[in-house]
């Protein structure tokens, strides 16, 4: 179980959702980078591709963080 304060607890939740926003954003990179042609060669799309897996990652990671934690006040 992770101990965090409120102020802790608001930066991760804000920073889930800024993750969560972006996920059209990196879909629409990777279907623009997908057009451009043979996907072995598509620097681009694997870049794309890469940069999806962490934040999904970073997303999950999050969410179990927030689910089990405990928060607690600044004074304690």
């Amino acid at each position: 179980m992770d101990v965090i304060t409120q102020g802790d607890k608001e930066r991760l939740q804000s920073r889930m959702n800024e993750l969560i926003a972006n996920r059209s954003k990196l879909s629409e990179r990777i279907a623009d980078a997908r057009a451009l042609g043979d996907l072995k060669e598509n620097a681009e799309y694997h870049a794309a591709r890469e940069q999806q897996g962490l934040e999904e990652a970073e997303i999950r990671r999050l969410e179990e963080r927030l689910a089990t934690a405990q928060v607690v006040s600044e004074d304690q």
